[in-house]
């Protein structure tokens, strides 16, 4: 079914993603976030007052993080905006697309900013008093290492959830090495011409602020931290876990960055768009959880719930993204629904270009956007698993206005 709600054809935007402990590390994501949409609503000329709905999805706790998507609105100079803050692991990305959809379709916006960000560097180190403890002793974690290695339903790691799918369905090695070197040759191609791919969405070179952001503290040519493997390099690892088939060659890596899209009514859209000529259309989302410690699995449910209400089938989708923080993800997605394996992800995905949980999904869905306009139009379909082995999938189309 198509949504009211459309996406303004070039009103989204994504920072380069930095390995974590590397260029963002020392930036509040919020701050951050809200430095780099002022930037990116000028350049396309949008005012922010044109805004009058946000919602902003984050991870990882940040300093005055309590005041979420208020906070992030006064800052890049939408003060009159209010909206929720929103969090749902790796799927945040397209909870708040979905959210800020719905707030169009019911009438209550025109113009909504869904705008995610994560630092996984330098992670919040949180405790937890306990006056009944012995001594008063109370409890500490850490946010993003603890939750990482540790789901408390199980307990187990994420890498036992792909571990299992792999076990389950007979995914050797080998095999998750060959995706891993077709997803960097992939993306190599978003690199060519000068990085002509990325710079539809993203500015390059990227002016890091200091963290007062009052000066540059350098400049990214693309995103920081990228892995070039070699067959021979990866025959060499072994398995993270004993017994295992996952290297840590055939897994993503944390990672810090920022994106977002503006979503409009049909009206306010064509005023927005960059080429009003395009149509950004969404037809379908889906929501799916997988059985207990088996992730990577909820990408298949919740995609075919995305195509169900958008009345398609995955044949017809011109192009088709995922969140892979395992190798393992495209293998079992792609022998579920007879997708193509080589064509998945093209120009690049979270298994290259790392993995800040918020922000991941709405790059690759503005990522999925740009490929369908290369390629002239059609249906697209992005479909990731998030943390409690679940998932969030969208269906959008790119047309003639």
């Amino acid at each position: 079914m198509p949504y009211k709600a459309q996406i303004p054809y070039g009103a989204y935007w994504s920072t380069p993603f930095a390995r974590w402990q590397g260029s963002f590390a020392n930036l509040n994501s919020v701050e951050f976030a809200a430095h780099v949409a002022r930037a990116e609503l000028a350049k396309r000329r949008i005012d922010p007052t044109a805004l009058d709905y946000g919602v902003l999805g984050f991870s990882v706790p940040q300093k005055h993080s309590f005041y979420g998507l208020p906070w992030l609105t006064g800052l890049l100079g939408a003060g009159h905006v209010g909206g929720p803050t929103l969090m749902q692991a790796c799927a945040t990305g397209v909870r708040t697309l979905l959210a800020a959809a719905q707030e169009i379709e019911v009438g209550m916006a025109g113009v909504a900013l869904a705008i995610n960000c994560d630092r996984t560097s330098n992670g919040p180190h949180l405790y937890y008093p306990n006056p009944r403890g012995p001594g008063g002793t109370g409890a500490a974690e850490d946010w993003v290492m603890d939750n990482f290695n540790c789901d408390p339903l199980g307990p187990h790691a994420m890498l036992t959830t792909a571990e299992n799918v792999a076990k389950k369905h007979g995914i050797a090695t080998a095999a998750q090495h060959e995706v891993v070197l077709r997803r960097e040759e992939q993306y190599r191609d978003a690199l060519a011409d000068d990085a002509a791919f990325l710079r539809r969405f993203m500015t390059l070179p990227f002016d890091v602020p200091a963290p007062n952001y009052r000066k540059s503290a350098g400049t990214l040519e693309a995103d920081e931290g990228v892995s070039r493997s070699t067959p021979e390099g990866l025959a060499r690892l072994e398995p993270v876990a004993r017994g295992g088939t996952i290297t840590y060659g055939g897994q993503t890596h944390p990672a810090d960055g920022n994106a977002a899209i503006i979503v409009a009514s049909a009206e306010r859209a064509r005023e927005l768009s960059s080429d009003p000529k395009i149509a950004v259309r969404l037809h379908g989302f889906g929501l799916a959880r997988a059985a207990l410690a088996h992730m990577p699995e909820a990408t298949v449910p919740a995609a075919q719930r995305a195509l169900a209400q958008a009345g398609r089938s995955i044949a017809q989708m011109a192009a088709i993204k995922t969140h892979n923080p395992f190798a393992v993800n495209d293998l079992y997605f792609a022998k579920e629904t007879g997708a193509d394996l080589q064509s998945m992800n093209n120009y690049g995905c979270s298994l290259v270009w790392g993995h800040p949980q918020a922000p991941m999904g709405t790059r690759s869905i503005i990522e999925l956007i740009e490929e369908l306009a290369i390629r002239g139009g059609g249906f697209g379909l992005f479909t990731g698993c998030a943390a409690g082995d679940t998932a969030m999938a969208v269906v959008l189309e790119v047309a003639d206005a």
